[in-house]
């Protein structure tokens, strides 16, 4: 029922249940061969995802709760991956919940059915830079200079573990630090993060290429024997 309280529309999401992070296999991480085949152009599988993601957006604009149900559990990972890459995994758990809220309030204001994605990214985004600014001094005083490889060795020593690896790829620019755990972490494919966040094919390419290719130097940085295989 539209009337019903919100937080009874959205199932639980079970993110990691308390366990460690965990990471996708990949085979091969080595050069641009493998990021480009994550992407189909325009595929018929892609078309029809749209189609169906445009009926259920346009059944909860006019305030149809179970469809929006249906954009929260294809959606969640996605919202999960943009806040993991900005805080901590709790914090980010928690938080899901909240951009889902405030999504189900404001998504009758929503023109473009099309955008849904990019929009629900924003939400996200906003969410965690607030929620950042206020577990980090912003005093610009206190303002650190940029970090040496040693000096980040320091502030990541546990580098070599997946929460560790996690926060390497936070210290990376935010469009490789989201791109990468929506890829590694949450399990998307280039294809789907593409179209569930409103990137382009080419940016999401481009983003995983180079932010990989950032993570593998950092990382080597940190735990120079370390095999690139270990990301799991």
């Amino acid at each position: 029922m539209v009337g019903s309280p919100v937080v009874n529309t959205l199932p639980p999401r079970p993110v990691y249940e308390g366990a460690e992070i965990s990471f996708v296999p990949l085979e091969n991480t080595d050069g641009d061969l493998l990021m480009t085949r994550l992407f189909s152009r325009g595929s018929p599988e892609d078309t029809r995802a749209r189609s169906a993601d445009a009926f259920l957006i346009e059944a909860a604009r006019r305030g149809d709760q179970p469809a929006f149900g249906q954009l929260y559990e294809q959606y969640a990972g996605m919202v999960h991956g943009i806040l993991l890459a900005k805080v901590p995994r709790l914090e980010a758990d928690d938080l899901v919940q909240d951009v889902f809220l405030m999504a189900m309030r404001r998504i009758s204001a929503l023109r473009d059915p099309n955008s849904f994605g990019a929009w629900l990214t924003a939400i996200a985004r906003n969410l965690a830079n607030d929620h950042y600014r206020r577990l980090k001094p912003t005093d610009p005083l206190t303002e650190d200079p940029p970090e040496t490889a040693s000096q980040a060795a320091t502030r990541h020593p546990t580098a070599g573990t997946a929460e560790g690896i996690v926060d390497v790829i936070r210290s990376l620019p935010d469009a490789y630090s989201e791109t990468l755990i929506l890829r590694l972490v949450e399990g998307m494919t280039g294809p789907e993060i593409a179209m569930r966040t409103g990137l382009t094919h080419g940016s999401v390419r481009v983003n995983l290429c180079r932010g990989m290719r950032m993570l593998r130097d950092r990382l080597e940085a940190l735990c120079p024997n370390r095999s690139e295989r270990e990301i799991r």
